[in-house]
C-alpha cells in the first residue's frame, strides 16, 4: 500500500472515531485533500482495494464515496475510475468571502412592519418586570409547560386539527424533535425511507444514529406512492420522513389525494411517518397535514424557525398518543434537555397577545413579494411556490450543479447545489436559492439579476477539445 500512504491515516481515523464508518471515511478523504496528500486529478484506488485495506465491507466504502461525491470532492467515470475533483481543495459551495447577498440559508425575512427589534425590546422588558428572573434563567421542564403546550396545540390546529395537551410537546428546534422521533422508532442499521432529493437535516440524523437512507423518486405532487411501495417491499424501512408541503428543496406540495395514497402505502407496510412541516402556515389555506389524516401513524413537527424566527429555537410536536409523547420527551431530554426560559417566555407572550400572528402575516406578505420578484427576474421553468421561502433553480444543459454554484461563488453569490440534497443517484441540474436571508427586496432583486447572468454564462469547454 506504499502507493497510497494516506490509507493508513484513514484507517487510524476510523479506529478512533465514534461516528459511522462511512462518514468518518468521507471526512478523512476530505482532510487528505486539504493537507495535499491527495491532489486535484489524483486517481483513487479501487473501492474493493480500500475496503480490504481498511478491514471494512465494500458497501461502506461505496457509501463513503457517495458522500464524498455529494460534497463535491470526487468524480467517478465508468471505465476510468474515481478522481479528486478539480476545486475540491476549497469549500465547494459555502461562500467564504463577502457575498452580495447570502442566498444559502432558508430564513424568514425580518419584516419592516411591525418593527421586530422594537417589539422584542419591549416584550423582553415587560417579561423581566412581570416574571421571576431565577425562573427565567433556570432549567425548565422538558417538553414545555401545560400553558406552552396549549399555545402550541392552538398554533398548529389549522393544519392538524384539535389535539389533547398530552399529545403535544415543545422542543428546542425542529432538528432536536426529529432526532428524538427517529431515535425512538429506530435502531442502528435500520432503514429510513425519504425523498431521493431531501432536506439535508435527515442525512445528519441518519449518520448520527447509523441509519441507512433510501430515496424515493418524486413528481410534481411529491413522493410517488408506487415507488414508495416498491422501496418498502424491498428494504422494509422502519420510518418514513417527508415534507409534504412546500418541500425543501423541490417546493413540491402533495395534493390531498397524494397524501391519502402515501398513507395507504404506509398503512400496508406498518410504517410510521415523521412529518416535517415548516411551511404550511405560510399559506392562507394549507392542506391538512398527514397527521390530520392519520392520527395514529404520524409524528408531526412544526418549527417556528420558518414562520416567525429561528432565534426563538422553538418547534411544536404532535404525537399519536400520550405514551409516545412520554417516549419522545425522554429522547428530547437526552438530546437537548429543554428550551431556553427567556425565549420560551417571549414565544408564549407572542402567542398570548396575538403578536405571533401579526409577525406571521408580515412574513407571508414579504415572501410573496420576493417570490414575485424571483419569477419576474428568473423567468418560468423553475420550481417555485408563491408562499414559499426558496426557489429550486433549473440549470441549463452546460451547467452541472456543483460547478454552477462554484462559479456563482466566484461572482459573489452564495447558493446551494443539488448535491447537498441528493440521497442517491445523479444529482439533478438544480440549485437552491433562499429568498428570505436577503436584508430587503431591493438587494434580493440585485442578487437575482446576478444569478441570471451566471445562468446565461456558458462555460469554456476546458480540456474537452484537447487531443
Amino acid at each position: 500500500m506504499s502507493a497510497y500512504p494516506y490509507l493508513a491515516h484513514w484507517k487510524e481515523e476510523i479506529s478512533r472515531s465514534p461516528n459511522a464508518i462511512y462518514m468518518t471515511l468521507a471526512d478523512a478523504l476530505a482532510l487528505s485533500i486539504r493537507k495535499g496528500d491527495l491532489r486535484e486529478g489524483d486517481r483513487l484506488p479501487p473501492q474493493r482495494t480500500i475496503a480490504e485495506y481498511l478491514g471494512t465491507n465494500l458497501t461502506t466504502v461505496t457509501r463513503a464515496f457517495t458522500e464524498a461525491r455529494r460534497r463535491g470532492l470526487i468524480d467517478a467515470t465508468v471505465g476510468r475510475g474515481t478522481f479528486v475533483r478539480v476545486g475540491a481543495g476549497e469549500s465547494h459551495w459555502r461562500h467564504t468571502g463577502p457575498a452580495v447577498v447570502d442566498l444559502t440559508m432558508n430564513l424568514p425575512p425580518i419584516p419592516q412592519e411591525p418593527p421586530l427589534q422594537r417589539i422584542i425590546q419591549s416584550d423582553i422588558a415587560a417579561i423581566l418586570k412581570q416574571q421571576d428572573l431565577n425562573s427565567l434563567m433556570s432549567y425548565r421542564v422538558t417538553g414545555g409547560t401545560i400553558e406552552e403546550r396549549q399555545f402550541g396545540a392552538k398554533w398548529i390546529a389549522p393544519v392538524i386539527g384539535q389535539r389533547r395537551t398530552d399529545e403535544i410537546l415543545v422542543s428546542p428546534g425542529a432538528q432536536s424533535a426529529l432526532a428524538a422521533i427517529v431515535s425512538t422508532h429506530t435502531q442502528p442499521g435500520d432503514v429510513i425511507v425519504t425523498d431521493r432529493i431531501a432536506y439535508p437535516g435527515i442525512r445528519t440524523i441518519a449518520a448520527q444514529f447509523d441509519l441507512i437512507l433510501v430515496g424515493v423518486d418524486s413528481d410534481m405532487d411529491g413522493m410517488m406512492p408506487d415507488q414508495l411501495d416498491r422501496v418498502c417491499a424491498e428494504h422494509h424501512p422502519r420510518l418514513l420522513y417527508c415534507i409534504p408541503t412546500i418541500h425543501n428543496p423541490t417546493t413540491a406540495t402533495m395534493s390531498l389525494q397524494r397524501r391519502k395514497d402515501i398513507l395507504k402505502v404506509a398503512q400496508h407496510h406498518h410504517l410510521h411517518i415523521a412529518e416535517d412541516d415548516p411551511y404550511s402556515l405560510l399559506m392562507d389555506n394549507p392542506l391538512p397535514a398527514l397527521a390530520a389524516l392519520d392520527h395514529s401513524r404520524v409524528s408531526y413537527v412544526a418549527t417556528l424557525a420558518k414562520t416567525l424566527s429561528p432565534g426563538l429555537r422553538t418547534a411544536y410536536v404532535a404525537l399519536p398518543n400520550a405514551d409516545m409523547t412520554r417516549r419522545v420527551a425522554a429522547a428530547i431530554r437526552a438530546i437537548a434537555l429543554t428550551n431556553a426560559g427567556l425565549l420560551s417566555a417571549l414565544t408564549a407572550r407572542w402567542m398570548q397577545t396575538g403578536q405571533a400572528h401579526t409577525i406571521l402575516h408580515a412574513i407571508q406578505k414579504e415572501l410573496r413579494l420576493r417570490q414575485s420578484i424571483a419569477r419576474r427576474v428568473l423567468g418560468e421553468g423553475h420550481c417555485m411556490n408563491p408562499d414559499g421561502p426558496h426557489v429550486w433553480l433549473k440549470l441549463p444543459d452546460w451547467w452541472g450543479s456543483a460547478d454552477f454554484v462554484a462559479y456563482a461563488r466566484r461572482r459573489g453569490l452564495a447558493l446551494v447545489p443539488s448535491t447537498v440534497f441528493t440521497i442517491s443517484g445523479e444529482p439533478p441540474q438544480r440549485a437552491r436559492i433562499a429568498l428570505g436571508s436577503a436584508p430587503d427586496a431591493a438587494s434580493l432583486e440585485e442578487s437575482l439579476h446576478g444569478v441570471l447572468s451566471v445562468l446565461q454564462h456558458k462555460r469554456s469547454p476546458g480540456f474537452a477539445d484537447i487531443v
